[in-house]
């Protein structure tokens, strides 16, 4: 499975590993995902996602209910 949060699309960055003497290689910026489940009350049934930690906290702000919502209108999920 591809690093990539479910309900946001996010995904790693690349980006340069600068050292003292400012040479250049190449590195990934990974994104904070945690394997989590979630219970949706509407549907009575427990669904488990790999979220970002700050789809987390969108999800402890909104409901999991409206991210679910927004996330299949954007294209993240089916």
């Amino acid at each position: 499975m591809s690093r990539v949060c479910e309900l946001t699309g996010k995904k790693a960055m690349v980006g340069n590993n600068v050292s003292h003497s400012l040479n250049r290689t190449k590195r990934k910026f990974n994104v904070n995902l945690i394997k989590k489940r979630f219970y949706i009350p509407e549907e009575d049934k427990w669904i488990t996602l790999k979220v970002s930690t700050s789809a987390l906290k969108s999800i402890n702000r909104l409901g999991i209910s409206a991210m679910l919502k927004d996330a299949k209108s954007k294209g993240f999920l089916k």
